[in-house]
């Protein structure tokens, strides 16, 4: 995959990552994101087992959740606080 298609495939995960052409591996760990992002207090063993049954390693999982749950973090903290979103940063549909 070249620069300008990865660039494609982030701006179509970014504005819907249902819709972007992501194989299913990828889906599970997006619904996964999401799940954990919205309703963490439904996340259960499924959730894991999920991932696993779309190739996922233990470790890989792991490593997903702890990012996602990291940047989970630093957005309440950011949304708390008033952080402002930074203005000099490239929308990713902008090329």
């Amino acid at each position: 995959m070249d620069n300008d298609e990865a660039d494609r495939l982030v701006a179509q995960v970014s504005q819907d990552w249902r819709t972007a052409n992501l194989n299913l591996p990828d889906r599970a760990l997006c619904d996964y994101a999401e799940k954990l992002t919205g309703t963490p207090e439904l996340m259960t063993e499924d959730d894991v087992q999920e991932l696993r049954d779309h190739g996922w390693s233990d470790t890989a999982i792991h490593d997903a959740t702890q990012v996602i749950a990291y940047f989970n973090y630093i957005n309440r903290i950011a949304d708390a606080l008033g952080v402002e979103p930074e203005t000099d940063i490239r929308k990713w549909e902008e090329g």
